[in-house]
């Protein structure tokens, strides 16, 4: 070894106490990585607002197509309550129709008419609230009136003013009953 690299090795030691010194870090090199860490953090910060904005997105759509299917329900529940006073109606004709009448082509065709109603109600899955042997309920029934009557219990339906219909869960219109007292 030459004097020189003896002479280096022997400061370098008397400096660190027995161990060679590491390289001094440049201000370039300080430099560099600040600007490593400071892009590391910004990137960071771009991939949490992407995230961020995604989950925006997906919780925007979800929200979008939650209210277009709410909206749908309410149009559709709109429309059927309103034909079923119609089928009301239709159903109250047929019960007063006089007798030498029951059979003509031209009631036939209006039955026909009250079944294609009853059909389309059904498709939607609109039911019939069940009265008969039933009791009153008035989460489900409308008590027209209570009136004293034999064979019956207190509570108990004795007959069917009009009907009430349900969708799903739903009551779109309660029953209108005669309960017995």
């Amino acid at each position: 070894m030459s004097k020189e690299s003896e002479l280096t090795n022997e400061q370098t030691i008397s400096q660190n106490g027995d161990r060679p010194a590491e390289p001094a870090v440049t201000d370039e090199a300080q430099s560099l990585h600040d600007q490593l860490a400071q892009a590391q953090a910004q990137a960071a910060e771009y991939l949490d607002s992407w995230r961020r904005a995604t989950a925006d997105l997906s919780n925007a759509r979800k929200r979008m197509q939650r209210e277009a299917e709410e909206y749908r329900a309410t149009a559709a529940v709109r429309v059927i309550e309103k034909l079923l006073p119609i089928s009301d109606d239709v159903r109250r004709a047929f019960d007063n129709l006089p007798p030498e009448q029951a059979d003509s082509d031209w009631v036939n065709g209006f039955r026909m008419i009250q079944h294609k109603l009853d059909q389309l109600l059904e498709s939607e899955g609109v039911t019939v609230l069940p009265t008969a042997g039933q009791r009153f309920d008035p989460a489900l029934h409308y008590a027209v009136t209570h009136e004293d009557a034999d064979g019956y219990a207190e509570g108990e339906i004795i007959g069917e003013v009009a009907r009430g219909f349900a969708l799903g869960e739903r009551v779109l219109r309660p029953s209108m009953v005669r309960v017995a007292r």
